[in-house]
Order: C-alpha cells, then sequence, then structure tokens
C-alpha cells in the first residue's frame, strides 16, 4: 500500500475512538472507559431510523459506507441511533421493501436498489443492525434510542406515544422492545448505550408512573445487557429533571446511568426571546433555567453524567436568535465539557408527516447528503467536539480562550498579536487568577494588554498596569475588559470582523441599541463574547480533514 494512503489511514485511526476499549461506565459525573477509568467524551450526531418506513434515512441517496464515512469525516465519534418499538415487536419479519411498498414508497425502493440494494430483503431489524455494523467498522459508537412506539414523526402531546398508557405506549410491549434492543447490542463492542425513552410528555405525564416505569425499563436493559450505559430522560420533552433533587433512581445499575436532557432554541419559551436587546441577561436567565430543570444532575452529592441528547438549529440560515442561542450553549457546553448529540444527520427523509423527500432544515448534511449543509456552523462545533476535561489527568489546568459567535479560539504568534483560528490547531494556553489579573501566555512572560479604543491588543510584559487588569463582565462574565484610564470606560475584546482573524480592544457593548435595526453587526454583544474554558488535556486529538481517504479505503 502507497504511503499516499497509509498516511491518511494513519490520520483517521488517530481521530477516531478506540471502540475496542470499551464497554463504558460512569464515574462520578463522568462517563469513562471501564478498564482504564480514562473519560471518553461523546460528540455525536442523530441518525433517525424511527419513522414509517422504519430504515436509517438517506439510503436511498447515498451508499451506506458513505454516509458513515461522511460522520467520521465530520469527527462525530458516536450515533444517536432512532428506533420505534413497534420494529421489533410488530414488524420484525417485515423485510426493507414490504415495508417502503407498503407505503407506496416504489421510486424510493428503485433508489435504495440502486444505492444499497443488498439491503431491501433484509428485515427490518437485520437492516438496523446492519447500519450498526457498519458504523462500527469505521469506528464510530452507538446508542440506541427508543424515540416512539409507533413509527412516525416525533413529537405531539397526543400522538398516541407520548407516555406510558397512551394508545401505543403499551408498557409491555414497549419493556420487549427495548430488552430486544439490548439482546442485539450485545457483542456489538461500538453500541455503548440504549436510551429508555425519547422526550415523555402529555397529559398521562406523572411523576410517580416516571420512577415506576423508567426504573422497570432500566432493569430490562440492565439484565439484558449488563454493558450497556442506561440512558433516562425526564418529563416535559426530556426537559425536566427537577423531581430527582428529592428522590434519584434507587440504583445506578452498576455504573451505567446517564441522565438525559434536550435544549432547542424554542425549550421554554418561543426562539425570539434569544432576540431581546439584554442578550447577556437573556443567556444567563436561560442557561440557568436549564441547570435548574435538568443541568444540575452532574452536581448533585451523588453526580450523574448528563447527556444531551439533542440541540439543534435551522441551518439554512441563522437568524440572530438562533445565533444568541448557539454562542450561548457553546460557551456552556466548553466550560462543562459536556456530552451531546446534534439533531441530525439527515438531509432529507424518506416519507415524513405525509410528505416524500421531506428537506430537514436542521440536517447536518445538505439535501442529497452530499456534503455539509453549513461549514460555518460545523466550524463552531470543533472545540466541543474535543474532550477538554480528563479526571485522570495529571496535566496542569489552563484556559483555552474560546470566540463561540465564530467558533475560534485565540493564539499568539511570534510577532506578540492574538488573533483568532480553528481551535482544532491547539489554541494557545493562556493562566487566569481571576478579575483585575492579568491574562497571561503559557511558558512565557508575557500577557495581553489593551492598547486603546479600535486597536489591536498586544502580547506584553508590561503585566502589572491598568492596560493588563482584565476583569470578566456582564451577567454572563464573557465580556473580556479593562478599564481604559483615558476615556473612563471599559473596552473589551472583540474579533474585529467574520472574514478576518483580527481582534481589537474596543467600547463593551453589554446590550443590543436597536434589535429591530442593527446598523452594524459588529455591535452585536455577542462579537465580544470571549469564554474562558479551563481544560487539562496536554493537547488535542488530531483532527481527521475532509477529502484525504475515499470511502472506498475505509
Amino acid at each position: 500500500m502507497s504511503a499516499k494512503i497509509l498516511l491518511p489511514i494513519l490520520l483517521l485511526v488517530l481521530s477516531v475512538p478506540c471502540c475496542f476499549c470499551l464497554p463504558l461506565s460512569t464515574k462520578g459525573k463522568w462517563i469513562v472507559d471501564s478498564k482504564t477509568g480514562e473519560r471518553v467524551k461523546l460528540a455525536c450526531v442523530n441518525w433517525p431510523s424511527h419513522l414509517e418506513p422504519m430504515l436509517a434515512e438517506g439510503l436511498a441517496d447515498k451508499p451506506l459506507k458513505q454516509i458513515v464515512f461522511q460522520i467520521v469525516r465530520g469527527n462525530y465519534n458516536c450515533v444517536r441511533f432512532t428506533w420505534a418499538t413497534f420494529m421489533f415487536t410488530r414488524y420484525a419479519n417485515l423485510t426493507v421493501r414490504e415495508s417502503f411498498n407498503t407505503l407506496n414508497l416504489t421510486e424510493t425502493v428503485a433508489e435504495i436498489r440502486r444505492q444499497n440494494g443488498f439491503i431491501l430483503e433484509k428485515t427490518l431489524p437485520q437492516a438496523f443492525e446492519t447500519v450498526i455494523d457498519e458504523l462500527g467498522r469505521q469506528g464510530v459508537m452507538v446508542i440506541l434510542d427508543c424515540q416512539v412506539s409507533k413509527p412516525t414523526w416525533c413529537c405531539g402531546e397526543k400522538d398516541g406515544n407520548a407516555f406510558f398508557g397512551d394508545e401505543y405506549f403499551d408498557v409491555e410491549e414497549w419493556l420487549q422492545g427495548l430488552t430486544t434492543a439490548a439482546e442485539l447490542a450485545k457483542g456489538k463492542p461500538n453500541v455503548i448505550g440504549i436510551s429508555t425513552r425519547n422526550e415523555l410528555r402529555g397529559p398521562l405525564s406523572n411523576v410517580d408512573n416516571w420512577y415506576k416505569y423508567i426504573t422497570q425499563g432500566a432493569e430490562a436493559i440492565h439484565k439484558a445487557n449488563p454493558d450497556a450505559i442506561i440512558l433516562a430522560s425526564g418529563l416535559s420533552y426530556a426537559n425536566d429533571l427537577t423531581f430527582l433533587k428529592n428522590q434519584s433512581l434507587r440504583s445506578n445499575y452498576d455504573n451505567k446511568l446517564v441522565y438525559e436532557a434536550h435544549w432547542y432554541p424554542w425549550s421554554w419559551a418561543p426562539t425570539d426571546t434569544w432576540d431581546d436587546k439584554n442578550i447577556n441577561q437573556i443567556c444567563q436567565n436561560k442557561l440557568q433555567h436549564f441547570i435548574d430543570q435538568t443541568g444540575f444532575v452532574n452536581t448533585l452529592k451523588n453526580p450523574v453524567p448528563l447527556f444531551l441528547g439533542e440541540f439543534g438549529l435551522n441551518l439554512r440560515g441563522l437568524l440572530r436568535s438562533q445565533d444568541h442561542f448557539l454562542s450561548c450553549f457553546l460557551a456552556y457546553a466548553s466550560d462543562i465539557d459536556l456530552d451531546w448529540a446534534i439533531w441530525g444527520l439527515q438531509g432529507n427523509y424518506y416519507f415524513r408527516s405525509n410528505k416524500i423527500g421531506m428537506d430537514e432544515t436542521f440536517g447536518v448534511l445538505d439535501y442529497h447528503w452530499n456534503r455539509i449543509r453549513n461549514p460555518h456552523f460545523e466550524n463552531r462545533l470543533k472545540l466541543i467536539k474535543q474532550k477538554l476535561q480528563e479526571p485522570s489527568s495529571d496535566y496542569y489546568n489552563y484556559y483555552i480562550m474560546f470566540h463561540p459567535q465564530s467558533g475560534s479560539c485565540v493564539l499568539s504568534s511570534s510577532r506578540r498579536e492574538v488573533y483568532t483560528e480553528s481551535c482544532s490547531n491547539n489554541p494557545s494556553q493562556w493562566f487566569y487568577a481571576g478579575d483585575g489579573h492579568p491574562i497571561r501566555l503559557k511558558g512565557t512572560d508575557l500577557c495581553i494588554e489593551a492598547v486603546g479604543d479600535g486597536v489591536r491588543p498586544i502580547l506584553s510584559e508590561n503585566c502589572h498596569g491598568p492596560q493588563s487588569s482584565w476583569k470578566l463582565l456582564s451577567e454572563t462574565k464573557l465580556h473580556v475588559g479593562v478599564f481604559d484610564q483615558s476615556s473612563g470606560q471599559y473596552l473589551c475584546l472583540q474579533k474585529d470582523s467574520p472574514y478576518t482573524s483580527t481582534i481589537i480592544t474596543t467600547k463593551c457593548h453589554f446590550t443590543l441599541q436597536d434589535t429591530n435595526c442593527l446598523e452594524d453587526p459588529q455591535d452585536d454583544p455577542t462579537t465580544q463574547w470571549f469564554k474562558l474554558v479551563t481544560t487539562n488535556v496536554k493537547c488535542f486529538m488530531i483532527s481527521f480533514q475532509a477529502g484525504f481517504l475515499s470511502p472506498e479505503v475505509v
């Protein structure tokens, strides 16, 4: 094999998780390798297989191997793979072809034959297993997510799938489905976990039955597959775990329990509430609400890991409200090194809401499953795809300076400049002792010093002057500023433009001056948001770059 092929294969191997080090367990608030105790960071993408056809989306558009390769190339190390209970309990003998013919999707069958003809005569569970196995071959971990009972788009208050006892949500049948899924996963080391149920909701919802039936579901999974992590989400569309403050589940199932939450721009309030002029206050309030509702579980006396099973937004072009949500979310996710899964991979659907070929505007891939739908959005996720905190590390703590609006990190140059660059390029290491102290560059006597309004800051040896005494300002503490004695105002770090790597210091913008007509986008306070992210990881994982390796080589 030529060196031109060997090198990209080596890069690929270095960039994907060691799926042969499984199974996983929990240790305090972290998910870890059961044997070594080393943290395993989950950066996942949702791949639906729970809608009416009951087949992983996209197999009419691209060969299975190429779709999985897109996941690996995007540096996602995990898939949250959704399924419907009825696939195992009522339609286990139905073939893929029969399932699509039942829905009169004859043209789609022809496309599947062209792209993945081998899968048409498999039963639905066999096809599901085939996708899992291909993910394993390419080093991708899998969480099997019980999305619904009756295969359909999720979710509605009165869709019959909402809560235990609903029209299609028979408890015994649900337990049978969980057991079957857990047994299917045995012997597949890349299947790391199984969820009890997605987004419980609706008029039948109550805490007593949540404890009763989630316990039964967790026990069924653990009995059938003791190696699998068990993911349990709460009420109100996975937005409420507050009852756990008073009473925990009675077992952690031999250190296998993980709690799951979801967070979208519209969670708890309309999306446009993110477009308030007091964006710092809005971000802080909504973040605190998320923590109060679900995010507290990893801070309890007996902490349990938190997995954000779904977040996402419309990727056709971010509205300002969605952009604000994402910046706030990324600052938080990087701060606690959150495990997460984005909704979703799919560029379109075979059949959703009685429509054939519906576009998924939240999809990571474009409509034809050819390429990334929104490269800028993907760039903003680069830092949170990295493991930032390793509980077993003996490396010292330091800060990364992260700009969530662009997804870039702050680096230093030999010319004593600071600038923004991709977070995959081993960003500079900084030390900061708190308000009024300098931000020092590791291994040097240099610190960041403000020079003036509208001017680039420099790396200076003058680390005790007022222009080097930085404070974290506003409700979010995301504005990094110094008090400028000549002007009598605070100057904040700001990324000068979306199109350059330049950082300047300028008058701090804590609020939107006019939410209806913002003449200069750089006046948006989020351009000045820099998160000082604590990490103890010596160096970042090598990132596999697109275009090196053809799917045929994998």
